[in-house]
């Protein structure tokens, strides 16, 4: 980083390396000191590079990521619908960063005890768009079923029913995940610890 320091804010290096150093504060769970840099980033991401409107959307999901970090789930959640909103006007909701962006929108609205919503959203938009786009066994596909198995066994207001389709989905996604990364693959067993709670 200190290598780029001194170079002008609209060089492209120093803004990738800005945004590297706030993603690496994250996710070495320093959320508090990556906030200001992935702010700073996405301000002069703004001003110097407003242009690529792809580049703008991943500094604010990068920001709304840290936000939820830091348990700011209200903050995270109004930034995250406009990401997605954004995602989806300029690309559809079929494109791979709508789905990823909308499968953090449902994060934040379960996190928010809105499960009804992220239930909709993941089941009538999220799903049959990443099962079009990018087949039923990808790692996103799988994620987003998981996603749905945990929204409607979560929701306090579940019914069996609810219950049912939870279950029939994670045993869809145990299968999937040990045929697709095997038995021992984390993904596969943490799948199977899902399955044994709902």
């Amino acid at each position: 980083w200190k290598t780029y320091l001194g170079r002008p804010e609209r060089d492209a290096y120093r803004l990738v390396t800005m945004g590297i150093l706030g993603s690496a504060l994250r996710e070495n769970r320093r959320p508090e000191e990556a906030l200001p840099v992935l702010e700073a980033n996405l301000a002069l991401i703004r001003r110097y590079g407003s242009h690529s409107t792809a580049s703008v959307l991943n500094a604010q999901n990068n920001v709304a990521n840290c936000l939820y970090d830091l348990e700011l789930h209200d903050q995270a959640l109004v930034l995250r619908r406009k990401i997605y909103a954004r995602w989806v006007l300029m690309f559809g909701v079929s494109h791979q960063d709508t789905i990823m962006s909308g499968t953090n929108l449902s994060v934040s609205l379960r996190s928010r005890g809105l499960w009804g919503e992220a239930t909709t959203l993941v089941r009538d938009q999220l799903l049959p768009a990443a099962r079009r786009t990018l087949g039923h066994d990808k790692h996103t596909t799988l994620s987003l079923s998981q996603n749905l198995a945990v929204s409607l066994q979560g929701n306090p207001k579940c019914t069996r029913e609810d219950l049912l389709e939870a279950e029939t989905i994670m045993q869809d996604v145990v299968r999937r995940r040990r045929l697709v990364f095997g038995p021992t693959h984390p993904d596969a067993v943490q799948a199977e610890r899902t399955l044994s709670v709902v």
